[in-house]
């Protein structure tokens, strides 16, 4: 009832005021010793769902079938009791409660219980008594329910019930066989519809069979993952399952599936420590060969790729694998890589949820492997990896062998794994140690401690008295030992060879026996590889180191080697065991234990599950004085102890401990939570020990390498300059390895828990083989039936008031009276219609059954999302409104800055204009009036010395031409007789060449009558031609008109001129007259008529030159312009008399006339050409550069006097 509050008083929540009663009856009724009685809460008292409720073990279906609804009618614990003695069994229940009136439970196998409500399971047997029961087994007959049975082989088998006959009945099995079994031995199988589940806790029927049938159905279909509430069982597949890939991180990063994976946990962890700042861990366990490496590995992989980031740290962790794979796994009888030794990983994130770094913790590497291996086994795989794949370089300078040169190696007769290369796995490592910041020459002293190693093993031995006293043969191996760790053979031989023991002040060198020296070169082996291996791993982890990004977020990793139970089992599985027990105690307390001790102090109505409880066996462990850890630490600091007188200790103190179990000779068994292991203790008290003789230690402390001088410093934890004493005494390794699990413990205590349970399908290490005993033994031993009904009954969601209120408050539609978290919660859910018996309401939390806080979240997310979408526009609306307001001010401001700006700057240089403008203008005119002036001095010199000039010249002018006169008349003379000699001889060439173009084509015509053919076809062709030839004489006699026209004209102007001029003179003709081109063409030719030609009265003015250059040069022209005339007349009158071509003739008529006519400009252009220079060289000569400006080209020469 919840309490009102008071308007005077300060208001007080019902959680106050229950609180407050609580304390009140304290002190004043109940005794101190007594719990507290249960607050006033809401009526929410939680129940099973019906659809879930579980029956007792042993639950017994007689003839009448009354006892079923007996067990309807209980009431509290005092009936539960009277009904087992009734029934002669024992109730045991997981997690349910008492029965409710209202609900039948007269049988299991009820129409409405398996039709209605298939939420039902059955735990137990059963059992029919009498023979009138039939109606309800018959139930099973006519609906032909599946059920399981044992079968002979002790395998189970799937079937149906045909029949009953008193305590037995008839199965009919899957594969057809019919066989009779007893009706107690039957177990209902889940129906069709929850076959193969992701969730074992989602099965209507927790039975044992029913649970290995769902994996075995899952591990057929390479589904390897499973869910049992909290835990997630992983089947070692043993071979590669392609479900691993980007693709399958990017859809559980993205929440896309919802499948039971390793990436889910991970994904979990990760949100979890996200979202609440606490540290997770995830524990993988299993049994050797169950992959709880490879399950690490892709924990790790998908850690990577959510927090990756930060200086590639994420790559160095993935990395660290290989490392450690290498140097910590070795091939053993039951796993082809199984880890010799444990490890936790403890990943940092920073506050974005990057990885910032990583530490890496080991525990109890598995030393005695390094010196001694069972037949079919292997030591370390760097051994293995070092002689296959290292180069030849580095072969010679370590003297490295092949492996099956070496003792420690060839002792167990394996040395390779089927599948594997060794070279490759090496090559691999050297990459990581690259990645990792290993440098080479550390990579280099690494491989010379293990070549040392792998050298002591053939270190040898010889007698050297009748005592048996030896000393080491100085041979290759004694001296690559000494030559890799860096010291003197000598001293080598001396260290391992002898003891010295100390008398007084003096010390006496005693030569050891064979099996003493032999002990002391293994302890030595051993010593150099554990501490490579810690050194190693302190490397990476500087590495790895976090540095100052590591704000306290964490993720850790905790894989660790799995139970053995080997033939012959020693110290080190002693060790292994003892270790699971304590995991297995942790998963216990998590999983069992705090969560029943949190349901009693939160005052919920709970039943108590009964679970399997390992702490009496960590008790034989760990209780002292007479616990196995502290009776074998006594017995190793006893002087004369041995391993026998260890076990007759054992077996005297713990005898009568029922976990304990004494055997004949060296032996004892213990009793684990995975059933007993016998144990060996030869060798128990040297393993425990291990010892290391001072002269070994003094041999490492002056060694020249720097590994072995680390070495010894770390074991004693001191300077190098005291480690040569052994006063210190040394702590034994099972109280140091129990520190270690201490330690685990108690950092695994402040995180918070997953755990991944790893399963080894059958003991070869095939795949796709299912062996069920194995698997059910696992199952068994690690609680997982227990864990499926905690889980199904509990409450695995849970949150304070306070919590709830704050995540969750803000859903609620309505306001209430009560503003105090507890009303608050219960208004939340009863607004959501959660049911009664999906929670409870504890004193400070409150408690939801699997599934009802998605409801919550749901809606949670999708108001969240709803504000947020409000939020956007509104802050969006805001941010425009502010940014256009802060745009217009910023611009207003600008607009008056730049005005303000251009002001002042107009007005400083209005200013400065004024200031200067006169000066300017003065300078201005003083320089305007200065140019005027220069230039107008120029002008008037420059006109001066050309009238002078002009007067010069003039005066030489009128006796030059005088002269020439003279020249020119008597050229003109003898230029004219030389061309009336050449025209007739030049006529009679073309008349015969025309009588001979005559002559051949008279005899072309008589040759050949054959060719009258081609004539004809050639006369279109030639009329064609004819018409070519008539366009090109008329060009050509247009050309002639012109040129006869232009002479004509400078003939008559030259006439004029002499005439006016000059006295006795002959006309001269002026240069310019060629000014023209058409003046110098040719004229047309026609058909027997003749070009024109410049007529002799011209000649006088041309050779009127001043020069007898000037003159021979047009004399030369004349000629031979004559003479091409006659050429081209005497070709084209042939060409066009040649009518018909000639057989003999190689050359077309068309190519012909091509040709000529291309002579012809060739000609004509060089004429052109040499005409004009001839005109100019007349023109310079005969005009003054004076008179050039003034006269015109028709100039008159007598001006020129």
């Amino acid at each position: 009832m919840m309490l009102s509050v008071s308007p005077m008083a300060p208001a007080k929540s019902s959680l106050e005021e229950m609180l407050e009663s609580l304390r009140r009856q304290d002190e004043v009724d109940k005794p101190k010793d007594l719990p507290p009685a249960l607050p006033v809460r809401p009526t929410s008292k939680a129940r099973l769902p019906s659809a879930r409720r579980s029956l007792p073990t042993n639950f017994k279906i007689d003839a009448n079938g009354v006892d079923g609804a007996v067990l309807s009618e209980v009431k509290g614990k005092e009936e539960v009791k009277r009904n087992e003695k009734e029934l002669g069994v024992k109730i045991v229940s997981f997690g349910s409660k008492k029965m409710r009136k209202d609900v039948n439970v007269d049988s299991p196998y009820n129409l409405d219980a398996v039709e209605e409500k298939k939420g039902e399971y059955l735990e137990g047997k059963i059992e029919v008594k009498g023979g009138k029961g039939n109606a309800n087994i018959g139930y099973f007959i006519n609906k032909k329910l599946h059920v399981w049975c044992r079968l002979s082989n002790g395998m189970w088998g799937s079937g149906t019930i045909q029949s009953t006959s008193g305590e037995e009945s008839i199965v009919s099995l899957s594969n057809g066989n019919v066989i009779k079994v007893s009706t107690s031995q039957l177990l209902p199988a889940n129906p069709g519809i929850l076959e193969a589940v992701n969730d074992l806790i989602q099965l209507s029927y927790l039975n044992e069979p029913s649970v290995l049938h769902n994996l075995k159905r899952r591990y057929s279909h390479d589904m390897i993952y499973s869910k049992a509430g909290p835990v997630l069982i992983a089947v070692n597949p043993f071979k590669d399952v392609q479900i691993y890939g980007k693709d399958f991180v990017t859809s559980y990063r993205e929440k896309a599936t919802d499948s039971p994976h390793v990436f889910a946990i991970a994904d979990n962890a990760y949100n979890e420590m996200m979202n609440d700042g606490l540290n997770q861990s995830i524990i993988i366990s299993g049994e050797t060969g169950a992959g709880k490496t490879e399950t690490a590995k892709f924990a790790m992989q998908y850690l990577a790729s959510l927090g990756g980031g930060y200086g590639g740290k994420e790559c160095k962790i993935l990395q660290t694998h290989c490392i450690l794979e290498a140097f910590g796994n070795a091939k053993t009888s039951r796993n082809d890589s199984s880890s010799r030794f444990g490890k936790l990983i403890d990943i940092h994130f920073t506050a974005l949820g990057k990885i910032s770094g990583a530490n890496i913790q080991t525990f109890l590497l598995e030393k005695s492997r390094v010196v001694q291996l069972a037949a079919g086994e292997r030591s370390y795989h760097i051994f293995y990896q070092l002689c296959a794949g290292a180069p030849p370089a580095l072969r010679e300078r370590l003297n490295l062998k092949m492996a099956n040169e070496y003792n420690y190696l060839v002792q167990s007769d394996c040395l390779v794994i089927n599948g594997v290369d060794d070279g490759q796995k090496f090559q691999k490592l050297k990459e990581a140690f690259d990645i990792v910041q290993i440098c080479k020459e550390e990579q280099e002293q690494v491989f010379a401690m293990l070549a040392a190693v792998l050298w002591l093993g053939n270190i040898s031995f010889q007698v050297i008295d009748k005592e048996n006293h030896v000393e080491a043969l100085a041979d290759e191996a004694l001296t690559s030992v000494a030559t890799l760790i860096g010291c003197a053979p000598h001293e080598l031989m001396q260290a391992i060879s002898t003891h010295r023991i100390q008398v007084g002040k003096d010390s006496i060198a005693k030569k050891l026996t064979l099996q003493q020296a032999i002990d002391t070169r293994d302890a030595l082996a051993k010593f150099i590889y554990a501490s490579l291996f810690d050194w190693l791993v302190e490397q990476i982890n500087n590495s790895l180191e976090a540095g100052k990004k590591h704000i306290g977020r964490s993720i850790s990793i905790i894989d660790i080697y799995g139970f053995e139970s080997l033939k012959k089992n020693s110290f080190e599985q002693f060790c292994i065991n003892y270790a699971n027990e304590r995991l297995q105690q942790h998963f216990n307390r998590h999983l069992f234990k705090l969560e029943q001790e949190e349901y009693d102090l939160e005052g919920i109505d709970w039943t108590k599950v009964v679970f399997e409880d390992n702490q009496e066996c960590l008790d034989l462990f760990e209780k002292k004085p007479l616990g196995i850890l502290s009776l074998l630490e006594e017995e190793s600091n006893a002087p004369n102890s041995t391993d026998f007188t260890l076990a007759n200790k054992l077996k005297q103190h713990l005898n009568s401990n029922s976990y304990f179990k004494g055997d004949r000779g060296r032996a004892f068994g213990v009793l684990h939570f995975a059933g007993e292991v016998l144990y060996d203790t030869n060798g128990f008290l040297d393993k425990n020990r291990d010892p290391l003789s001072s002269e070994v230690v003094q041999l490492l402390s002056s060694c020249d390498s720097q590994l072995p001088q680390l070495f010894v410093k770390k074991m004693f934890n001191q300077p190098l300059q005291s480690v040569t004493s052994l006063d210190t005494p040394m702590q034994s390794v099972a109280l140091q390895f129990k520190g270690q699990l201490f330690k685990l413990m108690h950092q695994l205590e402040s995180t918070r828990s997953h755990f991944i349970c790893c399963i080894k399908p059958n003991s070869k290490q095939l795949p796709g083989t299912y062996e069920e005993d194995l698997v059910l033994q696992q199952l068994r031993c690690y609680g997982i039936f227990e864990v499926i009904r905690i889980s199904r009954s509990g409450y695995p969601t849970r949150m304070t008031h306070q919590a709830f209120t704050e995540r969750y408050g803000f859903l609620l539609s309505e306001p209430i009276e009560s503003q105090d978290p507890l009303s608050i919660s219960v208004a939340l859910l009863k607004q959501f219609n959660v049911l009664p018996q999906m929670y409870q309401i504890g004193y400070t939390k409150l408690f939801l059954r699997t599934g009802q806080i998605s409801a919550l979240e749901d809606r949670r997310k999708q108001v969240l999302r709803g504000v947020i979408e409000v939020q956007k526009y509104f802050r969006g609306h805001r941010a425009r409104r502010l940014f256009h307001e802060l745009n217009k001010g910023a611009k207003s401001i600008q607009s008056f800055v730049c005005g303000e700006n251009i002001r002042r700057k107009y007005a400083a240089e209005s200013n400065r204009c004024s200031a200067f403008a006169s000066q300017l203008l003065d300078e201005q005119l003083t320089a305007v009036i200065y140019l005027q002036s220069v230039i107008r001095g120029w002008l008037a010199r420059r006109h001066f010395n050309n009238m002078h000039n002009l007067k010069q010249s003039n005066r030489g002018s009128v006796k030059s031409r005088r002269k020439m006169g003279r020249k020119i008349f008597e050229a003109k003379d003898m230029l004219h007789e030389q061309q009336i000699q050449v025209l007739p001889s030049v006529m009679a060439e073309l008349q015969r060449r025309v009588l001979k173009a005559e002559t051949n084509l008279g005899q072309k015509e008589h040759e050949n009558a054959t060719l009258r053919e081609q004539l004809q076809k050639s006369e279109a062709r030639w009329l064609d031609y004819e018409a070519k030839m008539k366009s090109m004489e008329e060009m050509w006699q247009k050309q002639m008109v012109s040129l006869q026209t232009s002479l004509t004209a400078a003939r008559k102007s030259l006439a004029a001129d002499n005439g006016a001029g000059q006295l006795g003179r002959a006309d001269v003709l002026s240069p310019r007259c060629y000014d023209s081109e058409d003046n110098v063409s040719m004229g047309s030719r026609t058909t027997g008529g003749n070009t024109p030609v410049l007529f002799s009265g011209a000649m006088p003015d041309v050779v009127g030159g001043r020069e007898n250059g000037s003159l021979n040069a047009l004399g030369n022209l004349l000629k031979e312009f004559e003479q091409r005339k006659q050429n081209f007349d005497a070709d084209a009158k042939s060409l066009m008399d040649l009518r018909v071509p000639q057989q003999a003739s190689n050359m077309n008529p068309d190519d012909e006339l091509r040709t000529l006519r291309l002579r012809f400009e060739t000609w004509k252009k060089d004429y052109k050409l040499r005409l004009k220079e001839a005109k100019a060289r007349l023109h310079k000569r005969g005009h003054p550069e004076s008179d050039k400006a003034r006269r015109k080209w028709w100039g008159k020469l007598g001006s020129r006097a």
